[in-house]
């Protein structure tokens, strides 16, 4: 099981980090990658080239204002691709939201909240968990520890 994290800047690395806890927590192997459609685009397709080769199957993609990173991804492989719009600029991420919950057919890109890589790791997780029986089992019993905890935690609640 292997998923990559590519984002566009350095900047990026505080909230796409929080991806690559979600998956080390999960056991999947992740790598991750400062890349630019705009500024690196050759970089760009050999690196997604080479993800490829080494069995990636699942790209988690983050990226602020015009967000083409996910979308430009997408457009050069069929691994899934999900887009984590970051907030940048003056729009707080909306932007990079829209601009990829409005790809084109036939080259979508899913797409958390903004700022939210974490739900693109368990989404990621959940992709791989058709696959692999063993990670479904560990989804399954956290989730079931979730439920637990939060009932737990607010069985009684006072005001």
């Amino acid at each position: 099981m292997k998923v990559a994290v590519i984002f566009g800047s350095v900047s990026d690395k505080p909230v796409m980090k929080k991806a690559a806890d979600v998956l080390r927590a999960f056991e999947i192997a992740c790598s991750a990658h400062i890349l630019s459609a705009h500024r690196v685009p050759e970089l760009l397709g050999e690196t997604i080239k080479t993800l490829e080769n080494d069995g990636i199957e699942v790209i988690i993609a983050g990226a602020g204002l015009a967000a083409a990173l996910p979308g430009t991804i997408a457009s050069q492989t069929t691994v899934p691709v999900i887009g984590v719009p970051i907030a940048a600029g003056g729009l707080g991420g909306l932007d990079a939201l829209l601009s990829m919950v409005q790809m084109p057919k036939p080259i979508p890109v899913a797409a958390v909240g903004v700022d939210n890589a974490a739900n693109a790791a368990y989404l990621a997780v959940e992709i791989l968990a058709v696959k692999y029986p063993e990670l479904k089992e560990k989804l399954r019993a956290y989730r079931k520890k979730m439920k637990t905890d939060f009932e737990h935690e607010n069985k009684e609640v006072t005001l």
